[in-house]
């Protein structure tokens, strides 16, 4: 029996699946396009991570550690915006690698994405 009631169907309009499949577009473009910058940050903290951890490393000038850096990031393919975004210094037999850079990814159009890492380590001179 129906009382007069109409019955009406319920669930997600074309128009309201159309919007969320937008919007999910944009989301997975942009993770897609900054995926990148972060993969590359990531491989690079882990490289100071492990030289502010080694003593062998740390025995080394700083001249020379540079140099190591330069190596690794050649050998894993990674490379910093400018040699400045590196900063390892000494001072009274404390080593400290500072990592500070920003990375510009196109988004659309004329929309860029600025992306700003920064990282500090403090290692003890053996």
């Amino acid at each position: 029996m129906n009382n007069g009631a109409t019955h009406f169907q319920r669930g997600a309009s074309f128009t309201s699946t159309l919007i969320g499949l937008i919007v999910a577009g944009i989301f997975f473009a942009v993770g897609f396009k900054l995926f990148g910058p972060y993969w590359e940050h990531a491989t690079i903290n882990s490289i100071v991570a492990k030289v502010s951890e080694d003593p062998d490393e740390l025995s080394k000038p700083v001249r020379e550690i540079r140099r190591d850096f330069d190596k690794k990031f050649l050998i894993n393919q990674v490379s910093l915006p400018n040699k400045d975004s590196l900063q390892v210094t000494q001072k009274e037999g404390v080593l400290y690698f500072d990592l500070v850079y920003e990375v510009r990814v196109p988004m659309f159009y004329n929309v860029d994405a600025l992306v700003k890492f920064e990282e500090h380590y403090e290692a003890v001179k053996p």
